[in-house]
């Protein structure tokens, strides 16, 4: 009777650490969520920054899935919108990029730092992580506006103590070859470059959310 409790004993203690492997091993599932600059505005199917990213992260031994969830034209009270629904069950990180089209159509910028801060409130109460990636104000909407608009990607980092990733557009924004012809969106070039400048940032988020798989 001993022997057989003890290899029921051993048999348990093995489940466990194969479950506890396989756990590890599992696939890390990321949402890009953002507008046009996530969603790949009139680029080929595979050119936007999610599956770029993707492959990038891959190509360095990274088990991960980058959802694309960017729908162009959104504004942050847009994203707000759809966020819960956006976001599926069983996400592990966000990386929430909005803010750009509400600049554009010069939106005040606390509603758009009060619709960001409840879109990270929700995701943090589902326990899902978040990447903050921050956008500049356009230098036609004047100095006044882009003083209001700029730091409040900062803040919110602050506030809700979630990993901010400056300028999504870093790299992109001042060189013409790597937009559309609208001057304003990445072309496929500009993507690669997105990707090159974030993925360290992103590759940081993903250690800080495999710790807490742990």
């Amino acid at each position: 009777m001993r022997f057989k409790v003890g290899l029921l004993h051993i048999a348990v203690i093995a489940g466990s650490l194969l479950a506890g492997s396989m756990a590890h091993a599992a696939t890390l599932n990321l949402v890009g969520f953002g507008d046009s600059l996530m969603a790949g505005y009139q680029l080929p199917p595979g050119d936007g920054f999610p599956e770029k990213l993707q492959a990038a992260l891959k190509a360095k031994g990274e088990d991960v899935t980058v959802t694309n969830a960017g729908v162009s034209g959104d504004t942050s009270t847009g994203g707000l919108a759809r966020i819960d629904w956006s976001v599926p069950d069983g996400t592990n990180g966000v990386i929430l990029e909005l803010g750009a089209n509400d600049a554009l159509r010069g939106i005040p910028p606390e509603e758009t730092e009060k619709n960001l801060d409840a879109m990270i409130a929700r995701l943090k109460e589902r326990g899902i992580p978040v990447l903050l990636a921050g956008m500049m104000a356009p230098p036609n909407m004047g100095a006044d506006y882009a003083a209001r608009f700029n730091p409040i990607y900062e803040k919110l980092a602050q506030k809700h103590q979630v990993p901010l990733y400056a300028f999504f557009l870093d790299g992109v924004v001042m060189d013409g070859s790597l937009k559309l012809e609208d001057g304003m969106h990445p072309n496929s070039k500009g993507v690669d470059v997105m990707v090159q400048k974030m993925e360290p940032a992103v590759t940081n988020f993903i250690r800080t959310i495999s710790t807490v798989k742990k």
